[in-house]
């Protein structure tokens, strides 16, 4: 058993743990605020990956006003005729803004290529200008930090049965995740080609294994406030378990290790 792992055997102390990394959330929060920065999370992965969970223990206890959890539905006559970015740069961070995109443009080169949502010259055309127009925001001056959520195929299909089955969760169906388990192998894929295409030296990919939540929740956001500048930050609380967080290298050079 890992050392991260002896930590977690309670509850408290998941909890204790989480709550020094959302402190330290607040004080960057604070230097967003007051510097101006502009700050830009990517949450991408597989279905039931746990990407809402993630999302709400980094943001329960930041500033509403500053921080902004974007999820875009289904996309409208009016946005399917626009230039494919459109809506998604409307919802762009401001000065002094910190904003979660849970799922983004790159529904493009994994939902939408799957389910044969778009064309494969849409999706020719989106691997061909995606890393481009990333560029074009982070020297715009927008940090552009991007997380994959990977499970392995048996997590994936304990969850899905659990949506089913509790109440809470129900609202989670949907036909699309429905296909989840029967498209595994088409979205492995997907994936692979995303990660290789896209994990640039401005806006790189970092993987996380996020088949055990409580560690996921807690080395995704020590991963994110270890790579950060803020006044008061402590050092000695971010480091991230290496099996579970794993950066991956820009483009040519090879991936981290994946569930197939």
């Amino acid at each position: 058993m890992s050392k991260d792992s002896k930590e977690l055997n309670h509850s408290t102390d998941y909890e204790a743990q989480l709550r020094l990394l959302q402190i330290e959330l607040v004080k960057l929060q604070r230097q967003i605020i007051s510097s101006g920065m502009r700050l830009l999370v990517i949450l991408e992965g597989r279905d039931t990956a746990g990407k809402d969970g993630t999302i709400k223990r980094i943001t329960e206890h930041l500033s509403p006003r500053e921080t902004k959890v974007i999820a875009l539905g289904k996309p409208t006559s009016r946005e399917e005729g626009e230039w494919y970015f459109q809506r998604y740069v409307a919802q762009l961070p401001s000065v002094g803004e910190f904003t979660v995109f849970n799922r983004s443009w790159y529904n493009r080169a994994g939902v939408e290529k799957v389910m044969g949502f778009c064309t494969n010259t849409q999706y020719k055309q989106f691997m061909g200008s995606v890393n481009e127009f990333e560029g074009l925001l982070v020297d715009a001056g927008i940090q552009i930090v991007k997380y994959y959520l990977d499970i392995d195929k048996k997590e994936q299909a304990e969850r899905l049965e659990s949506r089913k089955t509790d109440p809470l969760k129900q609202w989670k169906t949907s036909p699309i995740d429905e296909q989840a388990q029967h498209k595994w192998d088409a979205y492995s894929i997907a994936r692979d080609l995303m990660l290789a295409q896209t994990s640039t030296e401005k806006a790189p990919w970092i993987v996380v294994n996020a088949n055990r939540k409580k560690h996921t929740h807690l080395n995704l956001i020590r991963d994110l406030l270890s790579r950060m500048s803020y006044v008061g930050k402590d050092e000695k609380i971010l480091v991230a378990d290496p099996e579970i967080v794993m950066p991956c290298p820009p483009l040519e050079k090879k991936s981290p290790k994946l569930a197939p």
